[in-house]
């Protein structure tokens, strides 16, 4: 009975107040974009930049020693006021075979590198000799890497738009798509931002991810109101809440479990974004899409009935 009720709550709600329920997935988009826009302008970019965009000082150090790695990003950073530091374990699960870290320095300035070993190996606990090696990013490269990172999702949001467009061949169901994947990356970016997070390469790939993952969703809403023909417009949309939903939450629950398990920064930045994309999804497909599609759909009846 229970059961029942909550089934016919959630129909009202979907039936009776989807303008509503629409309304607030665009006030966060406008104010993301507001958060975002406010980022550039005051800053020169959409979002912090770590080294593998912004260009830094890489140093590998091999070593079956154990490493606080918390510990150890806490005193470098200490040590190197003013300075983005970024450790990294090598090696997977209980096999480690050194560490990697990352800073934001020119190494081009041999006297600045030199002290910087010298405080990696205070921070260590232990002298490295020559048992390292060094990579440098200049900024140039970093702000290449950057330029062809933000051409590929430009590339890959773009022919999203197209194939959308092409599959359904009608206006606002291909906007209404296409909106609500555009708004995943913006809210996400956003929420980014507003965590302070750095974003690399392995970011700009989640967020890569993060279109195929809401385009999904959206598609499988649309296509199932817009194509099949048995039940109601409502019908069609709680039937694609069920299936959506339930793939959304394994997705998010392989996600959390990734996050729980790797000691990896580069897959930890993945997942992050990975998850709250996919938690703001749920608000763009299942309210915003939902409502324009509902209001394009009613629109369509009234057209024709007008007409009879």
């Amino acid at each position: 009975m229970e059961k029942t009720n909550i089934k016919d709550r959630v129909k009202e709600i979907y039936d009776k107040k989807y303008k509503l329920l629409m309304s607030i997935p665009i006030l966060i988009i406008i104010l993301s974009l507001i958060l975002v826009s406010y980022k550039y302008i005051t800053t020169g970019d959409l979002f912090n930049k770590d080294i593998s965009l912004s260009g830094g000082l890489t140093i590998t150090i091999p070593t079956e020693k154990h490493i606080d790695i918390k510990k150890l990003t806490n005193t470098l950073s200490n040590e190197l006021t003013g300075k983005q530091v970024i450790v990294r374990e090598l090696g997977s699960g209980i096999q480690k075979s050194g560490v990697i870290i990352e800073v934001d320095m020119d190494g081009n300035n041999k006297e600045e590198v030199d002290n910087f070993i010298n405080k990696v190996e205070f921070a260590l606990g232990f002298s490295i000799g020559n048992n390292y090696s060094i990579e440098f990013i200049g900024s140039t490269l970093g702000q290449s890497f950057f330029r062809e990172t933000m051409i590929a999702v430009l590339i890959a949001f773009i022919s999203m738009a197209i194939v959308v467009t092409i599959y359904f061949r009608l206006l606002i169901p291909s906007i209404a798509v296409i909106a609500a994947a555009f708004g995943d990356i913006v809210v996400t970016l956003a929420i980014v931002n507003l965590m302070d997070m750095k974003i690399g390469t392995a970011g700009i790939a989640a967020f890569l991810m993060l279109i195929g993952y809401s385009v999904d969703t959206d598609m499988l809403l649309t296509t199932r109101v817009l194509k099949r023909k048995e039940g109601t417009v409502l019908d069609k949309v709680i039937d694609s809440v069920k299936t959506g939903m339930k793939m959304t939450l394994t997705t998010i629950f392989a996600v959390l479990v990734a996050l729980l398990l790797t000691q990896s920064a580069i897959i930890k930045e993945i997942m992050i974004i990975v998850l709250i994309g996919l938690i703001v999804d749920m608000a763009t497909t299942w309210f915003m899409n939902v409502g324009i599609l509902r209001l394009y759909t009613d629109k369509k009846d009234s057209q024709k009935n007008s007409i009879t």
